[in-house]
């Protein structure tokens, strides 16, 4: 018997135990012993009989002929399922709906955007001055014909390749593209059509998203020179919107952590740190100004996370928004598209040009995004949560082990009081459900990737590292082993999740704090967006939840918070950014966007540059 054929053939009948509700005991694994050892074609109910004082279980004589007979049927039909070509393309028929049953979103009428009043500035000697500078304002200057659309690219182009050196942040560099591009942006401009806010400024994608012609790698070994022969959804209409793709982008691999398979991508503001994940390249080029926004993904944490740690402005959109067409599948009721951008606004821009179904990810729904700048923050109900279980999250640890104020949470605090706001403390409904999250990833994702699975494809990733090395390999081996009734149960109490959530932003049309319990949030869909408050001298991770990048970021199941430190001389310990997490209401991304760019309106903490990268 070949190796594949006894995988399947393993996996064909482990796969009965699960759908009995053993999957989860010591006797699937115990039987499977025993018929290896002895060559058995068939199992029978001996085998069964002997292998259950192992496995704390007992059956009757009926039971266990029975469980024979089961196994004997499912191995056939599970080894058809597994000759399917079910490949990133394919969504399942299952849809998650956050929206609780018996409940509806307000009716709501499309409105124009109403922007903020960018003015335009004077064309600087050094094309570098304007790396840093948001879209709101590079999209005046494009429009103004200050700077050309292919100028923009080239300066942006020639920083990428001055850093990436020292930032690891790209994998593959689509300047042919992006040339080509920018000489019909040019062209376009001349001719006095503008197509909008996006019309030729530079962006950078999340390698997990197809774009046709170039490799599309997952930051792992394994996909290094997959090429997909179609763009994703996101990228069409980029291109369409009048955005320029300069490169794509590393993750961690299969969206774990900022380790891919060419190196670790590092803090523009501490290279000699990692930048979290696994928007790990989106941040980190976001960050030291070497694109004018860049696509992340996140289904934990895997874009606050990477902004949080690299101090710009990263948006979670609420479940269900952005198309995922074309994008790498981990998890497919969690998984979600955003921009990583300097600004709040920026971020309302691009997401302005992604949203909105495409007739492929019947997940998203239509309905309308309504940007108004002029927002006011005293025109919303803002609350915050102040406490995680026992800790005051408005407090910390100074470097003496003393408990100190949290100057920055606090300051954002007040900023908000300042602009109107009437801000309130609010109890987190459900601090300790983010056991779901891990139970609703572990089938999905080891659903997603079982194919490789089964053939240990996937195990590559494990070798050749000793820092970081992936844990997915063993994750999605474990999967094969998930009761499939936990996940669907799960999901009935996703259901309650969500009911509660529901009824918070009833009260609440905003809510901050400065730890978003991330396997939360993400289970019930609401947005997020994670803006920088400051600096401080970084604190250890302090436990489950924090946003640190769940699926996202590189350790247990994937969070380089998580992770324990490498072998080697630790990093210099300077201030890095802080950061305030700002959630709203499914489907009022508005409303929490507005508090946004209200406190960056009244700052300049998102202005703030890496000194290492000028």
């Amino acid at each position: 018997m070949s190796e594949t054929t006894t995988t399947v053939d393993r996996r064909a009948f482990m796969a009965y135990f699960s759908s009995i509700g053993l999957g989860s005991t010591l006797l699937p694994g115990v039987l499977w012993g025993q018929a290896t050892q002895q060559q058995a074609s068939e199992i029978s109910k001996e085998m069964i009989a002997g292998a259950e004082s192992i496995s704390g279980l007992s059956f009757t004589d009926e039971q266990r002929t029975a469980i024979a007979q089961g196994l004997r049927q499912l191995k056939g039909e599970a080894a058809s399922l597994h000759k399917e070509p079910l490949d990133m393309s394919v969504f399942p028929a299952i849809v998650f709906e956050p929206v609780p049953p018996g409940k509806k979103l307000a009716p709501k009428t499309k409105a124009p955007m109403q922007r903020s009043r960018a003015a335009v500035m004077a064309r600087p000697g050094s094309l570098d001055e304007l790396a840093y500078q948001p879209v709101t304002v590079l999209s005046e200057m494009v429009h103004a014909r200050k700077v050309k659309p292919s100028e923009l690219t080239d300066m942006y182009l020639a920083r990428l390749k001055r850093y990436d050196s020292q930032l690891h942040f790209v994998i593959t560099l689509t300047e042919e593209r992006a040339r080509k591009q920018a000489r019909v942006l040019d062209a376009e401009i001349a001719r006095g059509h503008y197509r909008g806010p996006l019309h030729g400024i530079p962006w950078g994608a999340k390698d997990l998203l197809a774009v046709k012609g170039y490799p599309t790698t997952w930051g792992a070994l394994p996909y290094k020179d997959q090429v997909l022969d179609y763009d994703a959804t996101v990228v069409k209409r980029l291109d369409d919107a009048g955005a320029v793709l300069l490169a794509k982008l590393t993750l961690g691999a299969l969206a774990q952590g900022d380790v891919w398979f060419g190196e670790r991508t590092r803090n523009p503001w501490n290279p000699a740190t990692g930048s979290s994940g696994s928007s790990a390249g989106p941040a980190s080029t976001t960050a030291s100004g070497c694109v004018g926004f860049s696509i992340g993904s996140e289904t934990n944490g895997s874009i606050t996370s990477p902004s949080r740690t690299c101090g710009v402005s990263g948006f979670r959109p609420t479940f269900g928004r952005v198309p995922r067409t074309g994008a790498m599948a981990l998890s497919w009721t969690t998984d979600k598209l955003g921009p990583i951008c300097r600004s709040a606004e920026d971020a309302a821009l691009v997401f302005a040009a992604i949203q909105g179904p495409d007739g492929y990810d019947y997940s998203v729904k239509e309905y309308p995004f309504n940007w108004n700048a002029a927002l006011k923050p005293s025109q919303l109900r803002v609350g915050y949560f102040k406490m995680s279980g026992q800790r005051n999250l408005f407090e910390r640890r100074d470097a003496e082990g003393n408990t100190v104020p949290n100057a920055e949470a606090l300051n954002f605090l007040k900023v908000l009081e300042s602009l109107g706001a009437k801000v309130v403390e609010v109890e987190d409904p459900t601090p300790n459900g983010g056991y779901l999250d891990d139970l609703i990833l572990h089938a999905e994702a080891g659903a997603a990737f079982q194919q490789p699975t089964l053939v240990s494809q996937l195990d590559v990733m494990m070798r050749g590292r000793t820092e970081f090395p992936s844990t997915w390999p063993d994750y999605f081996r474990a999967a094969q082993f998930y009761p499939a009734t936990d996940y669907v149960n799960a999901n009935r109490a996703r259901t309650l999740l969500c009911q509660q959530w529901w009824n918070l932003f009833e009260k609440y049309d905003v809510i901050f704090t400065p730890q978003e319990n991330t396997s939360v949030t993400n289970v019930v869909g609401t947005p997020s967006i994670v803006v920088p408050t400051g600096f401080a001298i970084p604190q250890p991770f302090q436990g489950r939840g924090a946003g640190g990048g769940g699926r996202g970021a590189g350790g247990g199941r994937g969070d380089s918070t998580r992770t324990a430190a490498p072998a080697a001389p630790p990093a210099p310990v300077v201030p890095l950014p802080t950061s305030m997490y700002i959630m709203g209401p499914i489907y009022q991304d508005e409303k929490l966007l507005a508090v946004a760019h209200a406190f960056q309106t009244a700052t300049d903490f998102h202005k703030k540059r890496p000194p290492q990268f000028p």
